[in-house]
């Protein structure tokens, strides 16, 4: 089906041609453009609430600002849509998020209009005043923008950034999207505070009353620039405290004005852009703007899938037989059991209750699982102080997300032995999201830490028994438990509980001539491939090995004695991983083996399906027969020789 944009959206294949419209008619480039969005990933699937949210502030951002002169840089990224489509992307807009399509989010290497790579929050301001500074530093009188949301602004590298931004006098202006929503409704002070000042009608009738007159008092007629900053800050001193945060910290506060009011913005905008120095404008948003369904509810329509546009009917695949769960739900529900048995039992998450799947925990034991917001650091240190008083938490963090603490791992976590339990969500590639969320290096990070125990389930099965090991009063050391995105591989499986000891494996088919070690849930690749490999006559043994740290050595005894041919599979990088511990203990036991390791190349792997990038990565099914066949081709040479 052909996806048609509107007239004047046809028309703008830059911001130089937005530049040419006139201004009466950016209301119909908005709505063309909203519903090209909804068009196209109505059909072809990504991000959609948050970027339908944007609309107006991208047109206004591009209309008034020099881009890619003056540098303009969004906050995660997932709303930036608006923002390709109109930088010359629209065409292509198609392949969004598709394998060797456009990314899903802003890409320096895409586009010289994506000024800083995104993926994960909270980077903009940061980013935005290091160009900033730069262009001082260089005397080029280029603009900085940054658009952050009001869930990134709880982050405490937010908080840095404006604590510098304010002493750093240089001309930068960062955009509060505030929508009260991040993916799932935002916690914590910060949020209060935000409403408190977009809901002071009092506060914002009179300051806009005053700053229009400000505005029109002509230049040089006994206002000075200082004498209006004065009267602006006793105009927010007297009606309200609500500007006290960003004004404390030296950034100039303009604002709440409504996001969806074009004019308004541009004019703004215009205003802003002749102001020098540090300011923040405070915009009030919807996301999902303009589709109803979205704007109901934000956190299911972030990133629904396939859709029908017309009635909202999101499509599901239709399977005749009972399909596994996702790993995400198994420990969602796996939490509530272990948590009923063990009042011990804590849950924590890092703004993503609805994407690991710790909701149903704080649905129904509110008092005993928490969303801190976005905030790694603390999530980690947090949990380590909960871990002080005796009680069993699971950390639960997006593999990817858990790179920002890794310091609180060492010096909150392992230094001090304390139990935490950490549930690494999304291990391994996770698909189109790309390269900011693969995670592919926590087995490599976290195996040179002392006092780690990491482990990855092969299937759900696996991941209860795991965490219900973890919680046991015995376990005393930091627990790792990895899994990857999506479906596992069992419809049926609310099994049992079974304690799992401590760093030991287990052999699944014992073979000849060639061994398989598998970490994890690619252990499932590896069967496939066995299966292929038995009707050519080979007959690899398979040992699926459960912990990285500490591994199984006895298994690696029996393995190395007996196999001379030897393959790794995991969903990490190979540069430090699973791998590298096999080969680290042939080295330390002097034994001496063909070992070929399969996982995450060394090198940056772009966004795609999961069946696309295992392929690529070359640890999927066929890839692993292919290094079996590979390593017994002499085998299978003299086989069939014999036989002919």
């Amino acid at each position: 089906m052909e996806i048609v944009p509107g007239p004047l959206l046809k028309s703008i294949n830059s911001p130089d041609d937005l530049k040419k419209i006139n201004r009466t008619q950016l209301h119909q480039v908005c709505d063309e453009l909203r519903q090209y969005i909804i068009d196209v990933v109505s059909v072809h699937g990504g991000h959609f609430a948050a970027s339908l949210g944007v609309v107006e502030l991208s047109v206004a951002l591009h209309y008034i600002y020099n881009t890619p002169y003056d540098q303009l840089v969004w906050d995660v990224g997932h709303q930036a849509y608006g923002h390709k489509i109109l930088t010359g992307r629209r065409d292509n807009f198609i392949s969004n998020r598709k394998y060797k399509g456009l990314s899903g989010f802003p890409k320096r290497s895409e586009s010289e209009y994506d000024t800083f790579g995104v993926g994960h929050s909270s980077t903009s301001i940061s980013a935005a005043l290091g160009m900033a500074m730069a262009a001082k530093y260089k005397g080029e009188n280029r603009k900085s923008v940054a658009v952050i949301g009001d869930g990134s602004m709880t982050a405490g590298m937010a908080f840095e950034a404006l604590n510098h931004a304010g002493v750093a006098d240089s001309d930068v202006l960062i955009i509060l999207n505030d929508n009260c929503m991040s993916i799932d409704q935002n916690v914590g002070a910060l949020k209060e505070y935000l409403t408190d000042i977009s809901t002071s009608h009092t506060y914002n009738k009179v300051r806009d009353e005053i700053w229009n007159v400000l505005g029109k008092l002509p230049a040089g007629k006994n206002f000075s620039r200082e004498m209006v900053s004065k009267m602006e800050l006793s105009l927010k001193g007297m009606i309200s405290k609500s500007s006290n945060l960003f004004e404390s910290l030296k950034i100039r506060y303009f604002g709440p004005i409504d996001g969806h009011n074009i004019t308004k913005l541009v004019d703004t905008l215009q205003d802003l852009k002749n102001i020098p120095g540090p300011k923040l404008l405070h915009i009030v948003t919807v996301k999902g703007k303009g589709y109803a369904l979205a704007e109901k509810d934000q956190t299911k329509w972030h990133a629904p899938g396939l859709f029908d546009k017309v009635t909202g009917e999101i499509f599901k695949k239709k399977y005749e037989l009972p399909q596994p769960p996702k790993y995400q739900d198994v420990f969602g529900h796996t939490m509530i059991e272990l948590a009923e048995k063990n009042e011990k039992i804590m849950g924590v998450t890092p703004a993503m209750p609805s994407g690991s799947s710790l909701k149903f925990m704080m649905e129904k034991m509110p008092h005993r699982a928490f969303d801190v917001g976005i905030c790694e650091q603390h999530a980690v240190t947090l949990s380590a102080g909960l871990a002080t008083q005796g009680l069993k938490v699971f950390c639960n963090i997006y593999s990817s997300f858990m790179q920002r603490a890794f310091d609180q791992v060492v010096h909150d976590v392992a230094i001090q032995k304390l139990p935490v339990v950490f549930c690494l969500d999304r291990a391994g590639v996770v698909g189109d999201d790309g390269p900011t969320h693969h995670g592919c290096y926590d087995i490599a990070y976290f195996r040179c830490i002392p006092n780690m125990i990491i482990s990855a389930p092969m299937n759900e099965q696996e991941l209860r028994n795991l965490m219900f090991t973890a919680q046991l009063p015995s376990i005393q050391n930091p627990f790792v438990i990895r899994y990857p995105r999506g479906e596992g591989v069992m419809p049926e499986w609310r099994t049992a509980f079974e304690e799992i000891q401590i760093g030991k494996g287990r052999k699944l088919k014992d073979g000849e001539d060639v061994a398989i070690l598998s970490l994890g849930h690619p252990g499932n690749f590896a069967t496939a491939a066995i299966r292929e490999l038995r009707t050519e006559g080979i007959n690899p043994a398979h040992y699926d090995m459960r912990f990285v740290k500490p591994i199984d050595e006895e298994m690696l005894h029996e393995v190395f004695s007996k196999y001379n041919k030897i393959i790794t599979v995991e969903d990490g990088t190979v540069v430090g991983g699973f791998g590298s511990a096999v080969l680290e203990f042939m080295s330390n036991n002097n034994y001496t083996a063909t070992v070929k390791m399969l996982g995450i190349p060394d090198r940056i792997v772009e966004h795609g399906t999961l069946k696309e990038l295992y392929r690529e990565c070359e640890y999927d099914a066929q890839a692993i027969a292919a290094t079996a066949r590979e390593l017994m081709k002499d085998k299978v040479k003299v086989s069939t020789v014999i036989a002919g």
